[in-house]
């Protein structure tokens, strides 16, 4: 469980403007350096916040799978452990770079870099850059996903038209 709280300065998920339609949603974060300005905090904190992380399940109504927006600033690390019960993470690197711990195992990360990790595994990375490592984070139910590739497409024959 997550909780997200409203401080003086910070923003929350509750803050997006999100466009909810039957069969899709949308929200504009701004750009990734603002990502700062998110404040996430975990219930076994005992209230420290953590500036930039966002997660966008609740905004847009996702049903099959957490995602989070995360900027880790210069020299900062995460200072625990964890694994998920259920959700195996997919970890992208889009700016920065920093190191990766899973299963005792260290792993460079920079733009471009993709990590899977399965429920079990243990994790936790830092900042070993001298600007922010931005990355997103998708978790799903491990073993969840029925189709591959793009199996799961169906293609329309109706002829695609954009606005002028």
């Amino acid at each position: 469980v997550y909780i997200h709280s409203l401080q003086e300065a910070d923003m929350s998920e509750q803050q997006l403007e999100a466009i909810k339609e039957k069969n899709f949603s949308s929200a504009q974060v701004g750009d990734f350096s603002g990502l700062g300005n998110y404040q996430f905090y975990h219930p076994l904190g005992k209230g420290r916040g953590w500036p930039g992380k966002l997660f966008l399940r609740g905004p847009l109504d996702l049903t099959g799978m957490e995602v989070s927006l995360n900027k880790l600033p210069a020299g900062q690390s995460v200072p625990f452990y964890h694994r998920h019960r259920e959700h195996e993470e997919l970890y992208v690197f889009l700016k920065g770079s920093g190191q990766f711990q899973v299963d005792g195992r260290t792993i460079d990360v920079r733009e471009g870099s993709v990590i899977r990790v399965a429920p079990d595994g243990v994790r936790t990375w830092r900042n070993t850059g001298d600007a922010d490592l931005v990355y997103i984070v998708i978790q799903a139910n491990a073993n969840s996903i029925g189709a591959q590739g793009i199996e799961d497409g169906v293609t329309l024959p109706e002829k695609v038209q954009w606005p002028a």
